[in-house]
């Protein structure tokens, strides 16, 4: 799944690296963006992204930078003001809980 054009229209102009801004254009933040969503929906490992979306390390640096300004969150408000959530819904059937995560502190009481 890749940004659609109308989602990537409504955030383009808020994303760091205009040519406004101070520092390096960024000519490439529809690609970076993709990237990282390419890492969510792959588990979250950024060594294992393919190089058509540039080096991992540099990738991750970015995705640091964005978060610390709070860009991602940003992005996330935007795009889910018109979300489709007429249908949504969470499927607790495959959270599972560790054994130890009922009644821990009991069996920490006992032991004392």
């Amino acid at each position: 799944m890749e940004l659609t054009d109308e989602q990537w229209d409504k955030i383009k102009d808020a994303l760091p690296g205009k040519q406004s801004d101070p520092g390096r254009t960024a000519s490439d933040n529809r690609l970076f963006v993709e990237a990282v969503y390419w890492v969510g929906r792959n588990g979250g490992r950024w060594r294992a992204l393919p190089p058509a979306f540039g080096k991992w390390y540099s990738v991750h640096k970015r995705f640091l930078r964005w978060a610390e300004k709070g860009v991602w969150q940003m992005i996330f408000n935007t795009l889910a003001v018109n979300a489709d959530t007429e249908w949504l819904m969470i499927d607790s059937t495959i959270i599972r809980a560790h054994q130890c995560a009922a009644g821990a502190k009991k069996a920490l009481a006992r032991k004392r």
